[in-house]
């Protein structure tokens, strides 16, 4: 019986990972500057555009990191 109430538990983890990634994909266009920091790569050439926000992937990992740091400890 242990073994289900694991599996229980890591669906629950998995959902609420989603739905917090939900939720930040969603407000994510809603707060200004995120996805157009300085140092975020833009290429445009004729009909080709090639967009990777470095500086913000950089933010949220940090941001991710700090937060996981705090609720993961026991």
């Amino acid at each position: 019986m242990s073994e289900i109430s694991g599996i229980g538990k890591v669906l629950m983890v998995i959902g609420a990972i989603m739905l917090a990634l939900g939720v930040i994909i969603w407000l994510g266009s809603k707060i200004p500057g995120v996805g157009r920091l300085p140092g975020d790569i833009l290429i445009k050439r004729g009909n080709f555009t090639f967009y990777f926000p470095v500086v913000t992937c950089i933010i949220i990992s940090i941001v991710l990191s700090l937060i996981l740091a705090l609720f993961g400890r026991k």
